[in-house]
């Protein structure tokens, strides 16, 4: 097997990959352009931030099978593109968490006791005692927010401090934060309490600015803010604002909105500690990097699976297998959105399904259930492993039994004393669509922008919606409705465009509508 190294690599992945037989052809800075000719004959690629791996690139090789981005971030590889030509895209998911932990813990102890201004000042030749008087973690109260693998290590390590550790991640079991004593909290209590915060959450639409202007004022006057996770969790203007007028006491960054950052005043500011995103840069973590990717990259060009694979990890299940898959995975996920709750609880039934099918699907319903939290971080191969950290419960049941529609696959999601219950099929083998939801027996296609609404089964309901939404300036793409004996009606609209919060709380308003919700699945 021949293997492309595009970028620098540990020694100690190539010795793993030397070892095991593969012909390595290290890329020099001066053949950069000629990485087209170079992978042609070649069985994987391995990069790392430099190199972009683009769809061009990866048709150029005849042969790849296999691309290796040595690090966590796949953003470089297209990773679309990879899947479409039937090329594993695999990484190194965990080889940097004791470093950016550390890096962490490290920024927040050089804020508390402004080290960096201190070693200035002595390099200066100063003797100045009475310009950097500390705080103690000792006794403090330490917000953690998103409660995955880093942040754990992160309140571990806080309470060897002695300090409170508070965290909010709105997809974790609370069980899980009991284990590590710690109170899961909602994140705008966190941030009235702690006295530091720090950022363990990845980068999404939904967390952008996730501290935003709003929440930094809510903090405690003088609070510590660390984020060593993701540029753009935070609102830089408003972080800024509140350095200057001591809203915030002052703020360790490693990561920014821009890298390197077009303006400067955030990281020269006085009361920030600056890194330039160097949270994996420890000769451990590059060492476990390089060794990590190198057997990602062997297990799948032996034919296993490897545990760090980013898009589909199957062995092709044909073109019929595949519309099971997304008809799973897009149940799990408008379960998880209508949940609004940590899940607890999974149950997948497969009506009818092929014996090789059966776990992919569960497993496609599983990732479904998890992306809103994690996004890109699961796949499919890590889904069931994330879901166990989580505390997450998962089921799969198969039925055999005729069934209204052949080969069903309903799911139940259960978590924060709610359950979501659906049902899906496929139509014309690859359409998929729910056919139950919540005990109503109707038909749509779980996509696009989707408000749900359950009211009382009255005349005129329908008619206020439509007004309502016509008055908003948001479009109707189509309308499924249902009843049931009990007085209760559902509808599932489909529009053109998500609508404002506000319109959404009139709707809510109406005396006739029960509950209302609004679902993005594009």
């Amino acid at each position: 097997m021949k293997i492309l190294v595009a970028d620098a690599l540990d020694p100690s992945g190539l010795e793993l990959l030397a070892q095991a037989g593969a012909g390595i052809r290290q890329v020099a800075p001066n053949e950069r352009d000629r990485l087209p000719e170079l992978i042609a004959d070649a069985d994987a690629l391995v990069v790392r931030s430099a190199t972009k791996v683009t769809a061009e690139l990866m048709r150029a090789g005849r042969k790849l099978k296999v691309v290796g981005r040595a690090g966590i971030g796949v953003d470089n590889v297209d990773v679309a593109a990879a899947t479409d030509l039937g090329i594993l895209v695999v990484n190194a998911p965990t080889a940097n968490l004791t470093s950016a932990t550390e890096h962490s813990l490290a920024l927040l102890l050089g804020l508390a006791r402004q080290i960096p201004a201190a070693d200035a000042s002595m390099k200066r030749g100063e003797w100045d005692r009475k310009s950097f008087l500390g705080v103690e973690l000792h006794g403090k109260t330490l917000g953690v927010v998103g409660f995955g693998r880093i942040g754990q290590r992160v309140a571990e390590r806080a309470k060897a401090f002695e300090m409170k550790v508070l965290a909010y991640d709105p997809f974790l079991d609370p069980a899980a934060a009991r284990r590590l004593d710690v109170e899961i909290v909602p994140l705008d209590d966190l941030l009235r309490e702690a006295d530091a915060v720090t950022l363990h959450t990845p980068f999404t639409e939904q967390t952008k600015n996730l501290i935003s202007r709003e929440r930094i004022a809510a903090m405690k006057r003088g609070a510590l803010l660390v984020n060593c996770a993701r540029g753009g969790l935070i609102d830089e203007d408003a972080l800024l604002e509140a350095l200057d007028s001591g809203q915030i006491g002052g703020a360790a960054i490693d990561v920014f909105v821009e890298e390197p950052p077009a303006d400067w005043r955030l990281a020269k500011h006085p009361r920030v500690v600056a890194t330039p995103h160097i949270g994996a840069q420890t000769r451990e973590a590059q060492e476990r990097i390089s060794a990590e990717t190198a057997q990602m990259l062997l297990a799948a060009l032996e034919g296993s699976m490897p545990a760090a694979a980013v898009n589909l990890p199957f062995r092709p299940t044909g073109a019929r297998g595949e519309p099971y898959l997304k008809l799973g995975e897009r149940l799990g996920r408008l379960a998880s959105l209508l949940l609004e709750a940590p899940p607890q609880r999974l149950d997948v039934e497969l009506w009818n399904l092929d014996e090789p099918l059966r776990h992919p699907v569960a497993v496609a319903a599983l990732k479904g259930a998890l992306f809103p939290a994690l996004r890109e971080a699961v796949n499919y191969v890590n889904a069931e492993r994330l879901a166990e950290s989580r505390g997450l419960e998962v089921v799969r049941s198969t039925h055999s039994a005729p069934s209204d529609d052949p080969h069903r696959v309903s799911v139940r999601l259960a978590g924060g004393g709610k359950t979501v219950e659906i049902d899906g099929a496929l139509f014309g083998e690859s359409e998929v669509r729910v056919v139950r939801f919540g005990g109503y027996r109707l038909e749509f296609r779980p996509e696009g922008h989707l408000l749900v609404v359950e009211n009382r089964d009255v005349p005129g309901v329908v008619g206020q919606l439509g007004t309502l939404l016509g008055q908003g300036g948001v479009n109707i793409a189509d309308i499924h409705l249902a009843r049931r004996a009990s007085g209760e009606a559902l509808a599932v609209l489909r529009l053109d465009q998500t609508p404002p919060a506000e319109l959404l709380e009139k709707l809510r308003g109406l005396p006739e509508v029960l509950r209302a919700s609004c679902i993005d699945l594009t």
